[in-house]
């Protein structure tokens, strides 16, 4: 049982998919960063200082002017502005992964030789072919 525990989990496949994982793990902090510490101010400044993470409408309850917090313990709250944080991530990341998917695509015609078709056959070499072809039927 252990012999085909090892074989399953060393297989080619689960390995990449480990890496994949852990890969993504890392990828998915790097893009959290750069999206909370450089598009995100970039953006709060051309809006005129809004942060994002804060916004929310008050459905229920006293209004409260803090934060998103203290809005949520006053009652129903609808916090917009993470979800327009979570879909700018989300946008960066699936453009990130479009530019390496196409680079890798790239590469790999690259890197494949392109396939020549076969040379034309001349017309007196075909007519031999086809006589020979129409003996070989005669005599079969």
């Amino acid at each position: 049982m252990f012999k085909e525990f090892r074989e399953f989990a060393l297989r080619g496949n689960m390995v990449d998919l480990a890496i994949g994982v852990i890969i993504g793990g890392a990828f998915g902090g790097l893009v959290n960063s750069i999206v909370a510490d450089l598009l995100m101010p970039v953006i709060a400044v051309i809006t005129g200082g809004i942060d994002f993470t804060n916004l929310y409408v008050q459905l229920t309850g006293v209004p409260v002017v803090n934060d998103l917090d203290d809005a949520r313990k006053a009652g129903a709250t609808i916090a917009y502005g993470n979800f327009v944080t979570l879909a700018i991530n989300f946008l960066i990341i699936a453009f990130v992964l479009f530019l390496v998917v196409k680079a890798m695509n790239r590469m790999k015609n690259a890197a494949e030789p392109p396939v020549e078709a076969p040379p034309e056959v001349p017309a007196d070499v075909a007519l031999l072919a086809e006589i020979r072809d129409l003996l070989r039927q005669k005599q079969g």
